[in-house]
């Protein structure tokens, strides 16, 4: 009897407003441990806004409002956490659940500080220790056999786009998350580099929840466990989820028909 799959995060009417207009409106959705969940929909749905809500990155944009709940169910606690409680610790929040942008974005600094700026920041001194987080870092992220000549001595912003993409994910995996979230992290990369990252992310959900942006419903298709697709509504131009099921399911038997029409490119 195959065992049930827990559910990493719970999210339970999830609002988002910026200023007065209403980016996201009453989204519930379950996203499983261990498990690849791609977030899909036309520009403006709101799906990258739901994603920055998972760690809470829309705290970062002024005039900001979030209601209802972001449940996470952390590894060292036996009850989950919502995340907008007064208690919670943003910054290890983040470290828990760490992002990826659109963007490649490493510090104009060598490849070893980039990978090593966060555990620093979190209290590693030792070199050994970061020696040995980089190494791990940069292995699980594909690029140790790549970098490992040219830690000390290259910027991050020398490598190239797929590289460097690379090279955030291993920035983020080096304090250690529970949960990956990764907004459009293929856009701006060759196809080569795209397959590259993808089978990083097919390998890292071994150990990782991880949460995915997607426009590229084929990679959705290749990588992901489970789809959800928003739209906006016409009516309050906020963004909402349709439709959210196990991903072959989504794109084989979707139950609304704006599913239908965008995954068979008739709109959206």
């Amino acid at each position: 009897m195959q065992t049930k799959t827990k559910n990493k995060i719970t999210v339970r009417k999830l609002s988002c407003s910026y200023g007065h207009h209403l980016a996201v409106g009453g989204v519930d959705i379950e996203i499983p441990e261990k498990e690849i969940t791609a977030f899909i929909g036309p520009s403006g749905c709101g799906k990258s806004t739901v994603l920055r809500s998972l760690n809470r990155m829309n705290d970062t944009i002024p005039n900001t409002k979030v209601s209802g709940e972001v449940n996470i169910h952390f590894n060292s606690d036996e009850k989950a956490q919502n995340i907008y409680d007064s208690n919670i610790d943003v910054i290890a929040l983040r470290r828990k659940v760490g992002m990826v942008f659109q963007k490649p974005n490493p510090f104009p600094m060598t490849i070893y500080d980039n990978i090593t700026y966060g555990p620093k920041l979190f209290g590693v001194k030792g070199k050994k220790e970061l020696d040995d987080i980089v190494e791990q870092s940069l292995t699980f992220a594909a690029l140790w056999d790549e970098v490992k000549n040219k830690l000390h001595t290259s910027s991050g912003q020398d490598l190239s786009g797929g590289q460097q993409q690379r090279l955030c994910i291993a920035r983020a995996l080096a304090v250690g998350p529970e949960i990956l979230l990764l907004d459009e992290p293929c856009s701006a990369l060759d196809p080569i580099a795209t397959v590259k990252i993808e089978d990083l992310l097919i390998e890292l959900k071994k150990y990782l929840t991880i949460v995915i942006v997607t426009h590229n419903m084929q990679q959705a298709s290749r990588i992901s466990d489970k789809t959800a697709l928003f739209w906006v509504n016409e009516k309050n131009k906020a963004g909402e989820l349709v439709e959210c099921k196990p991903t072959i399911e989504l794109f084989s038997n979707p139950q609304d028909q704006r599913t239908e029409g965008y995954i068979t490119g008739r709109f959206g």
